[in-house]
């Protein structure tokens, strides 16, 4: 593929527009795939709990079913009721002929009531240059604001993973990196057809690398890091076990396949509230004893425990995913007498 010169994130005549305080770090704890050629399950996913629903065109929709799938999906997005839900559509690899037209039926057909584009199968920075182009061209087109319809991009082989450095900083549409660990297993050999779980012979953790160099892709360029599906969709006991192992290091969510996976990933990817609490009065004490009245301390103690400024970083990360999970905090921080 020709080389595409393009200016770092940091640099780009977008940047300004996304990055001026209103953050794309939306709620993902379940990220919900829906057939996009499938009127009925299209329906019932808007009264699902889930934090983003993605209308699919790529693995969920047959070949044949693809072109009057894109006017299905138009349909949705501007009838249906996706109050509080980041709604996305996956279009098809740039690898296919049906991309282009993915992309222009979709975003021309239903634009305003798009929240951004997923990109399977991204193995370059280029394919996303090439989508935040085509993107930019259609929204001059119709009038829309530029630069609004974020990108996600999702890493299925090891092209990809050994670029998702240079994929998260493509475009400042990109929003998320996302893991697809179906075509990923397959595109290494990995010897299982159970998606997600251990290959049998191997006794570590045969994803940790995987998902650590797409998390670290991701917090380097501000951006969410999402773990991708797990097939066995009526084994929730199964589904939590791999959703707590990507929770564990920090992915801000993960693909649910089934109503019944839902709850358990909106569970397992929220702070405790217990934890939430924590964070809360970790933030107020600190915010209090680093003021006038309160000492201009660099540190303090917060009952047995010594605050400081990584305290607060971290009290941040718990406290705003409670936050955009709507939690409630159940105590407040009390000023010592004296």
């Amino acid at each position: 593929m020709t080389t595409v010169n393009h200016p770092p994130v940091s640099h780009h005549p977008l940047t300004a527009s996304l990055r001026d305080g209103t953050s794309r770090l939306r709620p993902r704890r379940s990220c919900l795939a829906v057939p996009g050629s499938n009127p009925r399950f299209l329906e019932k996913a808007q009264g699902l709990p889930a934090d983003q629903v993605f209308l699919d065109l790529e693995d969920a929709c047959a070949p044949l079913a693809k072109p009057e799938a894109r006017h299905t999906i138009v349909k949705f997005l501007n009838e249906g009721d996706w109050t509080g839900k980041t709604r996305v559509v996956r279009v098809n690899d740039w690898t296919t002929e049906w991309t282009y037209r993915d992309v222009v039926t979709v975003v021309e057909g239903a634009g305003p009531n798009l929240d951004c584009i997923m990109l399977p199968k991204v193995q370059d920075a280029q394919q996303v240059v090439a989508l935040d182009l085509l993107l930019t061209q259609i929204e001059k087109t119709m009038g829309f604001e530029v630069g609004r319809i974020g990108i996600e991009a999702q890493i299925e082989n090891a092209r990809g993973l050994n670029n998702v450095n240079e994929i998260a900083q493509a475009s400042p549409r990109v929003e998320t990196i996302i893991f697809g660990p179906a075509d990923f297993m397959a595109s290494i050999n990995m010897k299982t057809l159970v998606v997600g779980e251990q290959p049998p012979g191997y006794p570590a953790d045969a994803y940790h690398y995987i998902l650590m160099k797409i998390l670290m892709a991701a917090r380097a360029n501000d951006l969410q890091a999402i773990d991708g599906p797990y097939l066995q969709i009526r084994n929730v006991d199964g589904y939590r076990e791999v959703a707590r192992r990507a929770a564990a290091l920090g992915f801000d969510g993960k693909w649910v396949l089934h109503p019944g996976q839902v709850e358990a990933s909106n569970e397992i990817f929220s702070p405790s509230q217990e934890d939430f609490d924590h964070a809360e009065l970790i933030l107020d004490a600190y915010d209090y004893y680093t003021s006038e009245a309160g000492g201009k301390k660099g540190s303090a103690m917060l009952g047995d425990e010594m605050i400081d400024e990584a305290s607060r970083k971290m009290a941040l990360v718990v406290s705003g995913k409670g936050r955009a999970a709507g939690m409630r905090r159940t105590s407040k921080f009390e000023i010592p007498e004296g």
